[in-house]
């Protein structure tokens, strides 16, 4: 499963939402479902922009976990 850990690299970089959000191009709804790790799907054209609003490599917001380890993270949760 791949983890988007959105959320961790705003707070790096002090960045809110709203501010994010005008930056990429896309609506605060549709920045809010990559942030909470709803998105089924992430345009490699949205994944650039979000790079470039937060001087970050895709590798910074993306992560790949076993099944088994989300499994977990789930059951603690």
């Amino acid at each position: 499963m791949i983890v988007i850990n959105l959320d961790v690299m705003m707070a790096k970089r002090k960045i809110g939402l709203t501010e994010l959000a005008g930056k990429v191009g896309i609506t605060l709804a549709n920045l809010s479902i990559l942030k909470n790790n709803k998105a089924k799907a992430v345009r490699l054209e949205t994944l650039d922009a979000i790079c470039k609003a937060l001087d970050c490599q895709p590798g910074d917001i993306l992560e790949y976990v076993t099944d088994d380890d989300a499994e977990e993270s789930a059951s603690e949760a």
